[in-house]
């Protein structure tokens, strides 16, 4: 199980557009993946899930895979955070 808190750089937090891409690249991943913050704890992979926690640009969420490919996740989804665009991988 691996634990990793990002900062949300995309344009707008995980609203609408951003949830999407958060949970498209989270969808990639055989890993159970959840996302903390503010003492919630949600499924990476359920948009409803995601737009729930209201996560604005800027503000910090930690990320817990626990799986075969939990570092791929892990690494995949703090591309996203950073750059603000889905891996080329995952397009």
């Amino acid at each position: 199980m691996l634990y990793k808190e990002l900062a949300i750089n995309i344009p707008f937090g995980l609203k609408s557009k951003g949830a999407s891409m958060f949970t498209h690249v989270a969808g990639h991943f055989e890993s159970q993946i959840l996302v903390e913050c503010e003492n919630k704890k949600i499924n990476a992979k359920s948009i409803m899930g995601v737009l729930s926690l209201e996560i604005a640009e800027g503000d910090k969420i930690t990320v817990v895979a626990n799986g075969k490919d939990e570092q791929d996740a892990i690494n995949a989804l703090e591309t996203l955070a950073v750059t603000g665009e889905i891996p080329p991988e995952m397009r």
